[in-house]
């Protein structure tokens, strides 16, 4: 692995198939670690006269690959805004001045539904896998968790303002080999493995790609509950119809190149195409594990991923 300073996490699959519940509960399990939204590069609505903000068309995919090559060469968001430039970035912390103010950390997206003891749990693993003789040891820097502007929630541990705890000191011969680690950047998305996105040269910056499978009906239902979004020019409600017209098709339209016979519906995933495009999903289950068990699956898969890193490195 040449020199950088980050190992890029990919979460895409459909809308409210649970990227973003994901994306932040591995950031809280997960040291040196923050969240980056494809959502966050939303073209303003008046660029381009938008109405579907589910396609490839919606997104500055241009803004999106260069953000995520400095965060790789630097492990930091880019410090000057590289998406929508005419426009004044708003910055809600004057110490940081961060090229996005993140509208997707706005949207809320519910209850937590994995339980706090399994969250502790994965908490306890990494840390083991992390400690001095084990695997994980020296792989990641010592900067602490989540932050670069990313808002967390209180109860994570974090400080009111949004920002992390300070993270214990290492001993000093440790402090070194941690300041040569890798700090973890997840982007979650729902077009990262979009032809569009690998053409626009987002996908080939990510070092592990995790897709979640949801079935139509619940990935509907889901979606619906929802009251709306944050977005750039305001909150962006669901019209009728939207979901079913709009929202599902364009997904099964971008992802079909990735079940068996272009069947997106029918939810089986073609296992030689996601092996061809470096693709990681949980295609051992034949139904539609729930967010507890994706946690399990992605907290392990994350540990084996960085592994493979820190011996190329």
């Amino acid at each position: 692995m040449e020199d950088r300073k980050a190992f890029i996490v990919g979460i895409s699959g459909a809308s409210s198939s649970g990227k973003t519940t994901l994306a932040r509960l591995l950031r809280d399990v997960f040291p040196s670690t923050f969240v980056l939204h494809e959502d966050d590069f939303y073209k303003p609505e008046t660029e381009e006269g938008i109405a579907d903000w589910d396609c490839a068309e919606a997104i500055s995919i241009p803004d999106l690959a260069r953000a995520l090559s400095h965060i790789r060469a630097h492990g930091t968001f880019p410090v000057r805004p590289f998406r929508n430039t005419r426009r004044k970035p708003h910055v809600a912390n004057p110490a940081r001045k961060h090229f996005v103010d993140s509208k997707e950390d706005q949207n809320s997206v519910g209850a937590c539904p994995v339980p706090d003891a399994s969250i502790a749990e994965a908490r306890a693993r990494v840390a083991a896998w992390l400690a001095p003789g084990q695997p994980g040891h020296g792989i990641l820097s010592s900067g602490g968790g989540g932050g670069g502007g990313v808002v967390r929630a209180v109860a994570s541990g974090s400080d009111a303002d949004g920002s992390p705890p300070p993270p214990a000191q290492p001993e000093p011969e440790q402090q070194q080999q941690q300041q040569d680690g890798l700090r973890v950047c997840i982007l979650d998305g729902f077009l990262l493995y979009s032809e569009e996105m690998e053409a626009g040269g987002v996908t080939p910056l990510l070092d592990a790609k995790l897709f979640l499978v949801v079935g139509r009906e619940r990935a509907m239902q889901r979606r619906r509950a929802r009251d709306g979004y944050v977005t750039l020019d305001g909150f962006w409600t669901d019209p009728p119809g939207y979901v079913e017209k709009v929202v599902w098709p364009n997904y099964a339209a971008a992802h079909a190149r990735l079940f068996r016979g272009g069947d997106v519906d029918a939810g089986r995933l073609d296992d030689r195409a996601l092996r061809d495009k470096g693709i990681l999903a949980q295609t051992d289950r034949p139904d539609e594990p729930d967010m507890e068990t994706t946690f399990r699956w992605a907290v392990d898969t994350l540990m084996r991923q960085l592994e493979e890193a820190g011996k190329r490195r």
